[in-house]
């Protein structure tokens, strides 16, 4: 059973990877190096949390090899030979540095870039995260003066490797524990809050106010980029040199606006018989990027809403269910995807009802209380992990007397909940802050889970450079290197600034930070503010509005599946009978001469407009083509598209389809 452990949980990360990306991404629309690149990422993020606990244990598993007595000792069933770590953790965290600092920074600027050439879009990638990454080098190049003034130190490659993931963690340390400060405090309070409906309602509505306004401030700023796509693709016509580019704008552009900017466009003019003023390539690629945020925006703000407008309902339903007699859980709306089936089975309307109205709340006040009892946990030991005699740090007391009795399954136990709950804190605390800025929150995931295993290596005292002490170190820390070349950041900076989270943890409870962006003119959500007052009734208002909405379509919906139910096959014996009399009528029209033609021929002089129609709407001839034996019909049948657009031949670029 060597490795068994170590085989089990990196298929079972890699298969838990998937999923998430699966659940949350959409492998039809994304490029394929895009969905490679993001999974693995995330599968050795992943991996770090998942396989530090073994690491743990497998330095906690060499005191079998000490027991005196072993014929009644038993080797772990987590026990993996010496050797297999240090190489599995060398191509994890490399490679995960590399994915996170390098490859995903330059795709996520290529893929925002607004050039049209694969050489114009990588030289803007480089130039940004050039620019971007000026402030970490910043960092490594003051840990490398220190190094090479100080002539205690001879700088060698170790060292400098050394000073590189000094510089690494150091960024990731000091916002660790401003992330950290945060989410100790207001995850245990949100899922408090949970269990007050009337509280999440009247938050929602709060919400719902702030979100219209940033809504309709996207929606303008749409409407101005779109104004001037349309004014550059009418100056600029099919046959421009420049009409490639404009041709790859619209495709960015929405649907609905690309068939309003197909309209009324006069194509029989050539860009040379007038001397209008074109704009040059490089405001094109401002326009194009312009375009991409616009866009990228405005969807952002259109699927927060939809989520806020379902919380709302939500909340309302729970809240109109709890008065019911019958105790059977009613929805005002149905559900728009498939209920599973067995699901459905065993989570009925009276199920749903006992889980929503009444256990749920108290689930949440358990499930508060708990957290909070964490949040305390790590609080203490934050502030005392360097003390190694007496022993402070709870997590340390914990894995010790775990060490004593052998119990190797409650040490991987105990280390991943107390990694998992640091994990929560952070990253929902990223995720609260730049909800709507989707790549920089997964690189900031990335990015911080090495400092992240590394601090709950110090509070539990695996950490030999930290806790002094002479014992045998962790496979991930060896790799990491010994932080004693920088004594400085060793002894000072990694020991007394966690104890920051103290002050940030009070801060938080307190609520300054809203109180402060409340007295700047940010509305926050505050119960004894006139304007929170204001905002919660706009936004009930709102709330209705949609409400009224959405069941007049639902209305109108199932009207019509009335209808087609009831008088489908009516419809079909209707239109047979329809096509028969049309038939008989123009045969009678052919035959009878005297009657007035205009009564009978209405579908011929139809036919005929249609006609005259379809010849107007032809493609004037090209004079720049290649031949003049080539029809233009079908030389240009592949630029025509519906509206009237002409759209480049143009092969998809690499990252076009982000």
């Amino acid at each position: 059973m060597s490795g068994a452990a170590l085989g089990l949980e990196i298929v079972f990360v890699f298969f838990l990877a998937l999923f998430l990306l699966h659940r949350y991404g959409d492998f039809k629309k994304q490029h394929r190096l895009v969905i490679i690149a993001t999974l693995l990422a995330w599968y050795l993020c992943f991996l770090i949390v998942f396989i530090l606990p073994l690491d743990v244990s497998t330095v906690r598993n060499l005191k079998w090899f000490l027991c005196s007595c072993k014929q009644k000792c038993f080797k772990p069933w987590s026990y993996i030979p010496n050797g297999i770590m240090p190489i599995f953790w060398r191509v994890v965290y490399w490679t995960s540095q590399f994915l996170t600092w390098i490859l995903l920074p330059f795709m996520q600027s290529y893929a925002r870039s607004g050039g049209f050439s694969i050489t114009g879009k990588i030289k803007t990638a480089l130039i940004e995260n050039a620019i971007y990454y000026g402030t970490y080098l910043l960092i490594f190049g003051a840990f490398l003066i220190y190094v090479a003034v100080n002539p205690n130190f001879n700088l060698q490659w170790n060292q400098l490797q050394t000073i590189g993931i000094a510089a690494a963690n150091t960024w990731g340390l000091f916002l660790l524990v401003l992330l950290l400060g945060y989410g100790l405090v207001e995850i245990p309070r949100s899922h408090w809050n949970g269990a007050k409906r009337g509280y999440l309602l009247m938050k929602t509505y709060f919400k719902a106010a702030k979100l219209t306004t940033e809504k309709a401030d996207a929606e303008e700023n749409l409407e101005d980029i779109m104004e001037e796509v349309r004014k550059v693709s009418e100056s600029i016509k099919y046959n421009h040199p420049l009409r490639k580019c404009v041709d790859t704008i619209l495709k960015k552009c929405p649907t609905e606006y690309q068939e309003r900017m197909g309209r009324n466009m006069d194509d029989y003019e050539d860009f040379d018989e007038r001397q209008n003023s074109y704009p040059s390539e490089k405001s094109l690629v401002k326009l194009h990027k312009q375009v991409i945020y616009s866009v990228q925006r405005h969807r952002r703000t259109q699927v927060q809403w939809q989520i806020l407008l379902e919380q709302a309902f939500y909340l309302e339903d729970v809240a109109k269910n709890e008065t019911s007699a019958t105790r059977q859980f009613v929805h005002t709306f149905h559900s728009q995807e498939p209920e599973n089936k067995i699901i459905q089975y065993f989570y009925t309307p009276t199920v749903e009802w006992y889980w929503e109205c009444l256990l749920r709340p108290w689930f949440y006040r358990v499930l508060a209380v708990v957290l909070a009892t964490f949040s305390v946990i790590v609080v203490w030991s934050e502030c005392t992990f360097f003390s190694t005699k007496p022993v402070l740090s709870l997590f340390a007391v914990f894995i010790q007397l775990a060490e004593k009795t052998y119990n190797y399954i409650y040490i991987e136990m105990a280390c991943f909940l107390t990694i998992f709950f640091l994990s929560i804190c952070v990253y929902s605390t990223v995720f609260r802050i730049l909800c709507g800025i989707y790549f920089p929150d997964f690189l900031l995931f990335c990015r911080l889970t090495p400092p992240l295993c590394l601090n709950f290596l110090g509070l539990t005292h695996m950490d030999a450079t930290i806790s002094h002490k002479n014992t045998q170190p962790t496979a991930y820390t060896s790799i990491m290197g010994s932080m004693r070349v920088l004594s400085f950041i060793a002894d000072g900076f990694y020991i007394y600034y966690p104890m920051l989270v103290v002050i940030l943890c009070i801060a938080t409870y307190f609520s300054l930070g809203t109180r402060c962006l409340n007295l700047l003119g940010f509305q926050q959500f505050m119960g004894d503010s006139e304007m929170t007052s204001d905002l919660i009734d706009e936004g009930k208002e709102l709330i209705r509005r949609e409400k009224r909405k959405r069941q007049r379509q639902e209305e109108g919906e199932n009207r019509r599946r009335e209808w087609k139910e009831r008088y489908g096959n009516r419809d079909d014996s209707t239109r047979n009978r329809v096509v028969h009399t049309d038939q008989k009528e123009s045969s009678f029209s052919e035959t009878n001469t005297n009657r007035p033609l205009s009564k009978y021929t209405r579908s011929n002089g139809r036919t005929e407009r249609d006609t005259i129609e379809l010849l107007q709407d032809a493609e004037p001839l090209d004079f720049n083509a290649d031949s003049i034996n080539d029809d233009p019909l079908e030389l240009d049948l592949g630029r025509y598209q519906p509206g009237g657009r002409y759209l480049s031949m143009s092969r998809s670029e690499i990252f076009e389809d982000v």
